[in-house]
């Protein structure tokens, strides 16, 4: 597995604490609950793990994120069961196993 230096939400400086924050935000609501495998990293001041690969560029994380939840947006005409499928299939022809 590839190791990527992070920066946690904790120690991060103002523009990257921001980024963080704008990033939580734009998460769909099914994202607000609490999945024991990455609690314990968001106990610890992280952030899980894709976020946190972004930190070195605050900006980069911004935008990367920003648009996520731009193509999640609720008020788009594919349901959120409907977007799952399509990234899980997507994710699943790329062998991607996460």
């Amino acid at each position: 597995m590839t190791w990527i230096r992070t920066i946690s939400p904790q120690d991060a400086a103002p523009e990257l604490q921001a980024a963080y924050e704008d990033a939580r935000a734009g998460y769909p609501p099914e994202y607000g609950v609490r999945v024991t495998a990455l609690a314990e990293v968001e106990d610890e001041g992280g952030a899980a793990g894709i976020v946190a690969s972004h930190s070195l560029i605050p900006q980069a994380l911004r935008h990367a994120f920003s648009t996520f939840a731009a193509l999640m947006a609720p008020e788009l005409p594919l349901t959120r069961r409907q977007q799952e499928m399509i990234t899980t299939t997507v994710s699943a022809l790329n062998r991607c196993f996460y």
